[in-house]
């Protein structure tokens, strides 16, 4: 993948040791400091607030006084700064998304409308041993030697090929369901009702920004099941995109920017899982490469950044229920191409079998790589809720969704992603579902990786 170009600069003092500079200087004369590696601001393109206002600081917690994220050559764009006003129908440049062309080769249809296929398969049950579900189950204690007790009859020991030697029932993996609760943000994931395993995938974080201030980081992949090993595509961009991150923020990057570099090391990740022996295709001829889509967010104590490839979404909540909530990303999808174009209405869209079809995602058989981001300025707390289509099928939209997420949910971030993911499971559980949910502004004890 490109990576950001050098760009020209005109500063009037070196950036490293403050010593006045002439026009057309490349090094630094005192410090030798490369000029060409700062890059000239663009116009001033400022954030705007959630309700079109000028901002006002939700925080008495300082934060880095951010540039405008620097732009780069029309190959590489990290998209400028995205007006809340623009988001329906637009992509992170605010132009239109292109029409749709028909089944071309850049669309994959990799959602089936009811992905019954994808059956649980555990053996029949017994009168005498019923089965219980592995997701809300309480795991009994070990005996003594560690061996794991089976979750549906309670007393047979497990073997290891994960199956009760008692009554045969197979036990949920690692991944069936997830949970990871940090001080400023919390996460939830889970097979759901339908599928044989857990194709989807997070990693949540947290830093500190050079002035000592917080930055919360959230990033939720879904495998593309279409795809050979979603799984492992989902679980390489989450770590990926979350170790990028944690690596740029403390450095003093924009926080765009680097969000903008950290899918692109999410994409490289996944296509690193395409790189086989010749021989494992001659084998396996109907293999393709692994895929998975992206959403992250990064909330500092004054700025929320949202940063996505393919249908997995983010939305805003306000705690003060009587402001709108709102949707923060625009799908890489089929319905969302034809709503763009005027074919269709949204209702007509997403009810179509076409709906899921997803425009962008990462891996090695992705039609074109463009990570959109998108950049707010809140004017009041609220929490951000990250996800995959597991859990906005039975939520769509962000008044929908709004209601379900608790009151409380800046105070209790893990217990409301409990309550989203039920919601999906209760609507049906089609497809796994995975939530973050990031109290917005980042609290201060917030700091300090994770």
């Amino acid at each position: 993948m490109m990576s950001q170009m050098p760009q020209p600069t005109a500063l009037s003092r070196c950036p490293s040791c403050e010593e006045p500079l002439e026009t057309g200087d490349r090094f630094c004369g005192a410090c030798g400091y490369d000029l060409s590696a700062v890059p000239t601001p663009p116009q001033d393109e400022p954030t705007i607030t959630m309700n079109g206002t000028s901002p006002h600081p939700p925080s008495a917690v300082p934060s880095v006084d951010w540039p405008i994220a620097p732009e780069v050559d029309s190959s590489n764009t990290p998209a400028p700064v995205h007006r809340a006003a623009d988001i329906q129908g637009t992509d992170s440049g605010g132009s239109e998304l292109p029409h749709p062309t028909g089944e071309s080769a850049g669309v994959r249809f990799d959602r089936p409308r009811e992905p019954d296929e994808y059956p649980l398969a555990p053996p029949a049950e017994s009168p005498s041993v019923p089965l219980a579900d592995p997701r809300t189950a309480d795991l009994a204690t070990p005996p003594a030697g560690g061996t794991r007790l089976c979750v549906a009859c309670r007393s047979g020991s497990v073997d290891s090929d994960g199956y009760c030697e008692n009554c045969g029932h197979a036990q949920p993996r690692e991944r069936d369901h997830m949970e990871q609760e940090l001080s400023a943000v919390s996460a939830v994931s889970d097979r759901g009702l339908r599928h044989h395993r857990n194709e989807d995938a997070f990693a949540i974080s947290s830093t500190a920004l050079p002035d000592g201030s917080p930055a919360v980081v959230a990033i939720v992949c879904d495998g593309v099941s279409s795809a050979t090993r979603p799984d492992e595509a989902s679980l390489a961009a989450s770590r990926a995109a979350n170790e990028a991150l944690l690596a740029a923020l403390p450095l003093g990057t924009h926080p765009q920017q680097a969000m903008h570099e950290a899918i692109i090391a999410a994409s490289e990740a996944v296509n690193s899982l395409a790189d086989t022996p010749a021989s494992h295709d001659e084998h396996a001829p109907h293999v393709n490469a692994p895929a998975c889509t992206l959403v992250g967010a990064i909330v500092t104590p004054t700025l929320l950044i949202i940063g996505w490839v393919g249908d997995s979404r983010a939305y805003w909540v306000p705690v003060d229920r009587a402001s709108p909530p709102a949707r923060l990303t625009e799908d890489d999808s089929w319905a969302a191409q034809m709503v763009a174009a005027g074919l269709m209405n949204e209702a007509e869209a997403y009810a179509d079998e076409r709906a899921h079809a997803i425009t962008g995602w990462l891996g090695a058989d992705a039609y074109e790589l463009e990570p959109h981001t998108a950049s707010f300025k809140p004017d009041r707390p609220g929490v951000v809720v990250v996800c995959t289509d597991g859990l906005w099928n039975y939520a769509e939209a962000a008044e929908h969704l709004s209601e379900v997420v608790p009151l409380d949910a800046a105070e209790r971030p893990l217990h409301s992603a409990q309550v989203l993911v039920g919601h999906a499971l209760d609507g049906g559980g089609h497809d796994n579902v995975t939530v973050a949910v990031l109290p917005f502004p980042a609290p201060a004890q917030g700091a300090g990786s994770a």
